[in-house]
């Protein structure tokens, strides 16, 4: 194997493709990146058989050459040398070559390694997936139906389903849930096609990974799912994980239909009334504040740790509707929520001091946060 390439489009795949790679394997080999070179480019592989990551180099695109004097084969090289070198080499161009002994050569400018690599007919292969169970996204849109959900997820391993996101399509909706058990995130997307299958749950991390790998493009993504795996594909990405196994639980009926208090009030406002009120909120209860509604539009927020002090703040809200309240609640968890929702204003929807509570934009209801308050006493 033999060619030329460019290092910086390079870099970009090796380090995509090192998302995937876990110096944790239990099989030796995936420590390792796949190298493949043929006739059509350079194709980069990594996995830790959680997740699997191809990201493909066209020798030419749109008249511009980024890969030349191929000649195809393939090896693997230990992924955690690879990448520095790679990083560090002197030249805008490398030059890459493998022997017959699997003996592989970088070369750039003056500077020359020699690494030993691996046989890449050991190297697992990857499942192609063929499914009808396929749509297409625009990736920029895919990315925020991350953004808005993933951070929900559980971060532990009691109940693993909790780590995942739940991805549901019925009716030409997609919809992205996840919740901790103490909140939900959930985002809905009318899909152009009439697809209809059950829901399956996609570990966080992966979509987390996925969500740093896609630029922001209004290019197309296309994702198929079967029974226990999901594929994100792009004209020159692969992404592959594993689905969580196990029934998601019936997130809906969390959802509050009434609301005795309504309020709307200025997002950045908010949070940041919210952010300080946490700075004094006791470390051990997991940064509660509370939240008290006034008279005349104006909300209290305060945050209190008895032996450090206490922080009490009023915010003008644009409007508030229905009874009296007082809630406490983590601090963390609404400037999370509000965060996600990325808008100018929003609306909270409280059903009295003790149950769930919902954050929405004010101008998308498409996007939903729910919380539940804490007890203090």
């Amino acid at each position: 194997m033999k060619f030329i390439i460019q290092r910086d489009q390079l870099m970009d795949s090796v380090q995509n493709v090192m998302k995937a790679i876990s110096s944790r394997t239990t099989i030796p080999i995936l420590t390792g990146m796949k190298l493949e070179a043929s006739e059509q480019g350079v194709k980069l592989t990594g996995s830790d058989s959680d997740i699997s990551i191809e990201s493909f180099i066209p020798a030419e695109e749109d008249g511009i050459v980024h890969v030349e004097q191929i000649e195809p084969g393939s090896i693997v090289l230990q992924a955690k040398y690879f990448p520095d070198i790679v990083r560090k080499l002197p030249q805008k161009t490398v030059e890459i070559e493998t022997d017959d002994r699997r003996n592989v050569t970088i070369r750039s400018g003056s500077a020359e390694f020699h690494l030993n690599g691996q046989d890449a007919e050991e190297y697992p292969q990857l499942p192609q997936l063929h499914t009808e169970e396929s749509f297409e996204i625009p990736i920029d849109l895919l990315k925020n139906l991350i953004r808005q959900t993933v951070f929900a997820v559980s971060t532990s391993e009691t109940r693993p389903i909790l780590t995942g996101v739940n991805v549901k399509i019925e009716d030409g909706e997609l919809q992205f849930t996840a919740t901790d058990s103490h909140r939900l995130a959930s985002r809905k997307l009318p899909l152009e096609s009439n697809l209809t299958f059950g829901s399956v749950v996609i570990p966080g991390k992966s979509l987390t990974e996925l969500n740093k790998i896609l630029g922001d493009s209004e290019e197309n993504i296309e994702v198929s799912i079967t029974d226990n795996q999901v594929l994100f594909r792009t004209k020159h990405l692969y992404f592959l994980s594993r689905l969580l196994d196990g029934n998601y639980p019936e997130t809906s009926r969390l959802i509050p239909d009434e609301s005795k208090t309504i309020v709307i009030i200025d997002a950045k406002e908010f949070l940041q009334s919210i952010d300080r009120a946490s700075l004094l909120a006791r470390e051990n209860r997991n940064n509660v504040v509370r939240l008290i509604t006034k008279e005349d539009n104006r909300v209290e927020i305060n945050g209190n740790s008895p032996e450090v002090g206490n922080v009490v703040e009023e915010v003008s809200a644009e409007s508030i509707e229905g009874e009296e309240l007082k809630i406490s609640f983590s601090a963390k968890y609404m400037m999370d929520a509000l965060k996600a929702l990325g808008t100018d204003q929003v609306k909270v929807e409280f059903t009295g001091a003790m149950r769930p509570f919902l954050i929405r934009a004010i101008d998308n209801d498409q996007v939903l946060q729910l919380i539940l308050p804490v007890r203090t006493y």
